[in-house]
């Protein structure tokens, strides 16, 4: 039988180009799917560091002009991924990251960046690229919503389009005096549309315009129907919701995989864990923490930002450390939460550690060194922190909330006597909240024995792709069954 041909769309893939979590999707998932049956072509943008990897690559299609300047669509094979790279020198390759410039502020023509983007799919879903025609386009967030917007006002026959929300926060919202220069036509400024309280909204026009709307895990998918967490696409997601599922992220498990990380001070897995001891003092030392091993270490690899709740973790720091426990920070975000770790760290020396910035080494020796995960998200559409955390036996302490509620098992009693529990869940997001689930974590980790079982149950959790797999795959095959639009 043929494989099935899907196009991804995406503004980063790891090891590509990453700023989050959704560059570890879309860098994993098309092997997951390999598996399945589908064969997955990726289009990204020609960034530096992209057009770096690929090397001299074949040139594939040609624009003259799109949007400012000449472009190509190159084809590529890297790090076990089959790539389209739209290389736009005018709007891709120039210093800072994918979406902000050296002074941390927006592109001021990420409109017309990612417009381009979702130009490009739309025309591979048509045919450009001769020798692959896919049967699906599948866009990832707002950078590529406009993919299904665009098969969609240029009419024919054409692939059907999915569209993955992985964070409803973010959705590009932009002028509408833009709606000529993007190539969208008059009628397409409607409710039913790409409009979006008087803008145009990519992420809006992908999740109207798509065949079918997935996120990342079966809660987000309700609590985006709510006006509490629906940021304003609440109706519009109700009005779809015969048309959205919740599909839960995995990782990819031969990469954070702690009996291989070479990351790591000392491997290990879930029948020997004893390597973990020699991860924590590598851990302590690399923080400038107290080599301690009677004090639980609480870790956190995340944005510091208001959603992932560091400002409430801030506020708790007293709290862990009355407790006994020491705190290693790695992650960067807003400077007022960047500069209260920092400034956490000096107060408590040896207690608290922070390193601002993102260091994937670092990263990983966090999972395997520390005790306890934390990740008090006020939202969370799937999380991949504590997946991880599972893996390599740093018990997460999560927020009951989106993908976090759907992943990890709170160590109540019942769920201890079942030998399910891998977890803390604790709600509201809150300091006092997370004070006692602190207080409640230090008080199982004290029990060694119960704590061991909570590590073992969570290192043996599937936290990989293969069901994730087969339910995109099921999804994709019962869209391409469908007569062609």
């Amino acid at each position: 039988m043929k494989p099935l041909a899907v196009l991804s769309v995406a503004s980063e893939v790891f090891p590509l180009a990453k700023t989050g979590g959704l560059a570890d999707v879309t860098g994993a998932l098309p092997a997951a799917l390999g598996a399945e049956g589908v064969a997955v072509h990726t289009l990204m943008p020609g960034y530096g560091s992209v057009l770096a990897a690929i090397g001299d690559a074949q040139a594939v299609h040609a624009y003259p002009a799109l949007h400012g300047g000449a472009a190509r669509i190159l084809a590529a094979r890297v790090a076990g991924l089959d790539l389209f790279v739209l290389d736009a020198p005018h709007l891709y390759l120039r210093p800072g990251g994918p979406y902000v410039g050296p002074d941390g502020g927006n592109w001021p023509d990420n409109a017309l960046r990612f417009a381009a983007l979702g130009a490009a799919a739309a025309d591979i879903g048509r045919g450009v690229v001769g020798a692959f025609v896919p049967d699906i386009v599948h866009a990832h967030d707002w950078q590529a919503g406009l993919a299904p917007a665009y098969l969609h006002y240029r009419g024919g026959p054409r692939p059907r389009t999915v569209m993955t929300v992985h964070n409803l926060a973010f959705q590009g919202q932009f002028p509408a005096s833009l709606l000529a220069e993007l190539g969208l036509p008059d009628h397409a400024w409607g409710l039913d549309g790409v409009e979006y309280f008087g803008s145009i909204g990519f992420l809006k026009a992908g999740i109207a315009l798509a065949d079918h709307v997935t996120t990342v895990s079966p809660r987000y998918a309700m609590e985006i129907r709510t006006p509490e967490s629906g940021m304003g696409l609440d109706g519009l997601l109700r009005h779809r919701a015969g048309e959205l599922t919740g599909i839960l992220n995995g990782i990819d498990t031969d990469y954070w995989n702690p009996a291989k990380d070479a990351f790591l001070a000392s491997p290990f897995d879930a029948r020997n864990v004893a390597g973990r001891a020699a991860n924590k003092a590598a851990l302590q030392k690399h923080l400038g923490l107290d080599r301690d091993d009677a004090a639980p270490l609480f870790g956190v690899v995340s944005r510091l930002t208001w959603q992932k709740g560091m400002d409430v973790l801030l506020e708790c720091v007293p709290d862990l450390l009355a407790l006994g426990g020491q705190l290693a920070i790695v992650g960067s975000g807003e400077a007022a939460l960047e500069s209260g770790f920092a400034a956490a760290a000096q107060a408590a020396p040896g207690r608290v550690g922070a390193f601002i910035g993102f260091d994937e080494p670092l990263a990983h020796l966090v999972q395997g060194g520390a005790d306890a995960l934390l990740v008090p998200s006020r939202f969370e559409p799937c999380g991949l922190a504590q997946l991880c955390a599972l893996r390599y036996g740093a018990v997460p302490v999560v927020a009951r909330v989106g993908g976090l509620a759907d992943t990890v098992i709170d160590a109540n009693e019942m769920a201890l006597v079942s030998r399910a529990g891998n977890g803390l869940q604790f709600s509201p997001v809150s300091r006092e909240a997370l004070a006692l689930a602190l207080e409640r974590a230090v008080r199982l980790w004290q029990d060694r024995g119960t704590w061991r079982k909570l590590q073992r149950h969570g290192m043996a959790a599937e936290v990989g792709w293969r069901r994730a797999a087969k339910q995109y795959a099921a999804l994709f095959r019962d869209l391409a069954s469908r007569p062609a639009g």
